[in-house]
């Protein structure tokens, strides 16, 4: 059936009546939920209240054919201007629990990095500092391996829980299972991860808090604030992506109401009220510049939502 003739009032009808302790909206503007903040709206957007709920959702879609993505922090999403003509899920308050009993830790797939950095620090854990500067969710970074300084989540990541929404089942996955390479893993799209379970060491509270300063120092005085979503390009073998795309010229390349930041050439600022495709054609650009004076194709670390 195509997209123009799915009857999306009446699944959004269907969520409204069925789930419990979620919000459903018709139309949701997504581009304030991203890092960017640009970017169009979905059909239907539900912010996901309990595990039951996520259950209901994927068992109404099993056999309809309709896109869905589940969105996390939004810190690494780029939203063409279009939208989303689909199903767009975002965990809600549930889904951001953190519980440590010993060197197990147990967060919620909606849990902010920084957040459990600090508590694990807290808990006089080690083995987590470096996702103090990261402003990803748990789930999220699972999905791409999210990493800084040394490290990523699959150096802690021992297990991780979900549904999946093209089955209505339950997975658990090992580390194993998740298959982790660099800036990625085996957890697609339609892979609703729940919960995460990281196995970190003792440490000492007062070196690790002096780490997270460090690393907060760090990212302020090297990485753009703004509406930016980190690191564009995955970095090539025994290359810096920043080190090429200024060396190729490209600091401070402006298409439209996106540029190339002038403090870390891996990063592209987006102008207030600024537009997804300019920031897409941008990304273009880079990697033809690039290629061209090097040779070397870069890799987009960034995910694409709505773009055909």
């Amino acid at each position: 059936m195509r997209q123009e003739q799915r009857p999306w009032v009446e699944l959004y009808e269907f969520f409204e009546a069925s789930l419990d302790r979620s919000e459903v909206r018709l139309h949701e503007s997504l581009g304030e939920k991203t890092t960017y903040r640009s970017g169009g709206a979905c059909n239907i957007y539900i912010e996901v209240g309990t595990e039951n709920d996520l259950q209901v959702i994927a068992n109404r879609i099993i056999d309809l054919d309709v896109p869905v993505a589940v969105l996390g922090n939004g810190s690494n999403l780029l939203v063409s201007d279009k939208g989303f003509s689909g199903l767009i899920l975002r965990l809600g308050k549930e889904f951001k629990s953190l519980s440590i009993e010993g060197e197990t830790v147990v967060a919620g797939a909606a849990a902010i990095l920084p957040v459990v950095a600090r508590k694990t620090v807290a808990a006089g854990l080690t083995g987590f500092e470096w996702a103090v500067g990261v402003p990803g969710s748990m789930g999220g970074a699972v999905r791409m391996n999210a990493g800084g300084h040394g490290s990523d989540m699959s150096k802690s990541v021992s297990k991780v829980e979900g549904i999946g929404l093209d089955t209505g089942d339950h997975f658990s996955l090992s580390l194993d299972q998740l298959r982790f390479s660099y800036r990625n893993s085996s957890i697609t799209n339609i892979q609703a991860i729940t919960k995460v379970v990281l196995e970190l060491k003792e440490g000492n509270t007062n070196e690790s808090e002096r780490e997270l300063s460090e690393i907060v120092r760090w990212r302020v005085e090297n990485q753009p604030g703004g509406q930016n979503a980190g690191s564009v390009f995955t970095n090539p073998e025994n290359e810096s992506a920043g080190r090429l795309i200024d060396a190729a010229g490209c600091k401070g390349l402006r298409i439209g109401t996106a540029y190339v930041s002038d403090k870390h050439a891996n990063f592209i600022q987006v102008d207030h009220g600024g537009s997804s495709e300019d920031v897409a054609a941008l990304i273009e650009e880079v990697r033809n510049q690039v290629f061209e004076k090097f040779g070397i194709e870069l890799d987009c670390e960034n995910h694409f939502l709505g773009f055909e």
